[in-house]
């Protein structure tokens, strides 16, 4: 079963190859993105994470899936120095994390089910677990930054996460925290490939925040790849990259 729904502002698919699989579990993850969006979403007035910008609630007052987000969000902080921060401008916005965990979570929804052969994809980010219908790993697509109707390259995963962080399609809306004034005009795309989407995704975001930098970073973290695009269109990757694409399996 495949479906794909608009949510949290972006197209959201999930396709479970389980013959188990049903309409009513495909309803159960979908509702936890709906319910992930009117909590975090900084657009809607009445999420918690407006209220606690509002200064309508505190931390402490945050219910336990904020205060986890919170409570991550720094430990990323920690983690890469400081250029992962959810603090801007005196606000909150735990967006650069937030949807890599919710992909996770969604996925560990599945798997309590008993499916194991499944996708869950948030624009563009994704988690694979198992097999495709063809029952090969799983194949995705990283976009030329210049040209969204383009692949540049083919990627084959099985139970790990991928996910790209770029200004290609929202803009200049990544900052590096320690030069918050700096456009990051060098490099426009990086992916990473991780144990799961959650750490690729928040690594992802830290890493493109670095600049050119980034991609050093990720070749220092034991267990993640990554596929970088500068402003020119050369590319970079780390030195285990190939073995996850689709030319040097096939």
């Amino acid at each position: 079963m495949k479906e794909t729904r608009l949510l949290m502002g972006m197209p959201v698919t999930l396709e479970v190859i389980d013959a188990s699989a049903t309409e009513t579990a495909l309803n159960s993850v979908f509702a936890y993105f709906e319910y992930i969006d009117r909590k975090f979403s900084t657009y809607k007035d009445d999420s918690e994470i407006s209220l606690l910008n509002k200064r309508q609630i505190t931390p402490e007052q945050a219910s336990e899936a904020l205060q986890t987000i919170l409570a991550l969000a720094e430990q990323t902080k920690q983690a890469t120095n400081g250029y992962f921060d959810v603090t801007h401008n005196g606000l909150c916005d735990p967006s650069g994390l937030v949807k890599g965990w919710a992909i996770y979570n969604a996925a560990e929804l599945l798997r309590q089910q008993g499916f194991e052969n499944f996708y869950v994809e948030a624009g563009g980010d994704i988690q694979a677990a198992g097999k495709n219908a063809q029952g090969e790993n799983w194949r995705v697509g990283i976009r030329n930054p210049f040209n969204p109707n383009e692949i540049v390259k083919v990627l084959s995963i099985s139970d790990c996460g991928v996910a790209t962080s770029g200004t290609y399609v929202r803009g200049q809306h990544i900052y590096n925290p320690q030069n918050a004034g700096q456009l990051i005009t060098e490099i426009v795309s990086l992916t990473v490939i991780g144990p799961d989407i959650y750490e690729a995704d928040r690594f992802a975001t830290a890493a493109f925040a670095m600049g050119r930098e980034g991609i050093r970073f990720i070749e220092r973290l034991a267990g993640f790849e990554g596929y970088l695009i500068d402003r020119h269109g050369l590319a970079t990757f780390t030195s285990g990259f190939r073995r996850y694409t689709y030319d040097a399996i096939s």
